[in-house]
């Protein structure tokens, strides 16, 4: 058996496609969605994302803007930014790019900083704790695609057993949450195992659903994946190869039902997402919702 392949460059194609039928009812209503990326130069990858998501707006008809910072930025000036974006009402959501300069960390004081109604990441300490409730109006981007892609490729959480392994801020922990809760996208049974799971493939290889999002190549191999089960690889690695997941992808298609490519799977739904919860700011700008 090898594993159907779950394109996310295919599925968050029709996302944008979603996506700008929305923003051309905001423009009809006299609003144009606006993302703005709040960026520091100094780590090079950054400017990658940036430049994506950038890419994305054009595409389905929002407005972006790119506020470039030097790396040796003062903390005052930086939340000046920061201050500024939140006051700026032609800005829906805005990104504060992360990795930051250590002169600039906590970065949940930068978070927290963040106007919660235009924190399109959903990293505000108010919005996760929304989430958290079931009661947010974003949800964070990555998370968010993972659902999205499970959903429109007919993959129900339903009732499934799902196994995410890792327990970030940003992916595992709220996936964990939204999997659970009782949802459309979740009324999962979920396991997070972690580096203090004395057994990780005795979870693993229970799952109908295996999410990795740990950040390291190789994670994952064969024998610790359920046969027929779906696998999400949630991570990129860059190695001297290129571009890798936490999956052995080569081996794991082998046995898994569905499976995730890297690049090419949750990547580009992390941006489209970013889309949705965009146009979502802007609709209540314009009244829509």
């Amino acid at each position: 058996m090898t594993a159907e392949i779950i394109s996310g460059t295919e599925i968050a194609k029709a996302v944008k496609a979603d996506v700008a039928i929305r923003v051309e009812a905001c423009k009809a209503e006299g609003v144009r969605p606006k993302l703005a990326a709040l960026l520091v130069d100094f780590f090079e990858p950054s400017k990658i994302y940036v430049a994506a998501k950038e890419r994305a707006c054009e595409e389905v008809g929002m407005l972006s803007e790119r506020v470039d910072l030097p790396g040796d930025v003062s903390r005052e000036d930086y939340f000046a930014e920061i201050e500024r974006l939140n006051g700026d009402e032609t800005v829906h959501g805005y990104i504060a790019q992360l990795p930051v300069p250590d002169h600039l960390n906590p970065e949940l004081d930068i978070q927290s900083a963040m106007d919660p109604r235009k924190d399109v990441d959903c990293l505000h300490p108010y919005n996760v704790g929304l989430m958290a409730r079931g009661e947010a109006l974003f949800l964070p981007a990555t998370p968010y695609g993972i659902v999205e892609m499970l959903k429109r490729a007919g993959i129900s959480t339903q009732g499934a057993e799902v196994c995410v392994v890792g327990r970030g801020g940003l992916v595992g922990l709220p996936l964990s949450i939204m999997l659970a809760q009782k949802s459309d996208y979740g009324n999962a049974t979920v396991t997070i195992v972690h580096t203090g799971t004395k057994d990780i493939a005795a979870h693993t290889r229970e799952a109908d659903i295996l999410v990795a999002a740990v950040g390291r190549p190789g994670t994952i191999t064969a024998d610790m994946v359920k046969p027929g089960a779906v696998v999400i690889d949630v991570a990129v690695n860059r190695t001297d190869d290129g571009l890798v997941g936490d999956v052995q992808f080569d081996e794991v298609k082998e046995v898994a039902g569905a499976i995730t490519p890297v690049p090419g799977g949750v990547g580009p739904m992390t941006v489209a997402m970013l889309m949705v919860n965009t146009v979502a700011a802007a609709e209540v700008a314009a009244a829509i919702r």
